[in-house]
């Protein structure tokens, strides 16, 4: 079943984070990065930050902080067995650091069809502002969305 065009648009409810130093520590780790900076805050420092800086895709995790992170999802009719991660970008303005308190406000960008209607794809923007209201990151992410019926 294709996806409603009337989506395109529509803002989802924002997610807030308090950017905590020891989860970008883990994060960092579980990435593999090595750079000092995103896990010692005299390495930071010396680099001219104020905290440990956020590391490029930390961002992304805002949003699956809150328990139904997928259920927007649900809430137009796709079957959550079926999605794929189809892409993500980043589009940094400012750098965020442990101690901000980081707000993304996500909205449904654009909503097509490929392959016949066998595939569906959802494009998703999100805003990260800190709370003072500056522009941290636009981001963009897109969910592939498989119909098998569609394709048959």
């Amino acid at each position: 079943m294709p996806l409603d065009q009337s989506v395109i648009g529509k803002q989802l409810p924002p997610s807030t984070l308090t950017v905590d130093a020891g989860r970008l520590r883990f994060f960092a780790a579980a990435i593999g990065e090595r750079n000092p900076i995103f896990t010692d805050l005299d390495a930071a420092k010396a680099a001219g930050y104020s905290n440990l800086p956020v590391p490029p895709t930390f961002l992304f995790g805002i949003e699956l902080d809150n328990p139904g992170s997928f259920s927007w999802l649900a809430d137009l009719g796709v079957d959550l067995r079926r999605i794929l991660h189809g892409e993500q970008s980043f589009t940094y303005h400012a750098t965020a650091v442990a101690g901000d308190v980081l707000t993304a406000t996500p909205t449904i960008g654009n909503v097509y069809s490929k392959k016949g209607g066998a595939l569906d794809f959802i494009e998703k923007t999100s805003t990260v502002t800190r709370a003072d209201g500056t522009l941290v990151a636009e981001l963009k992410s897109v969910i592939v969305v498989r119909n098998p019926e569609a394709a048959k």
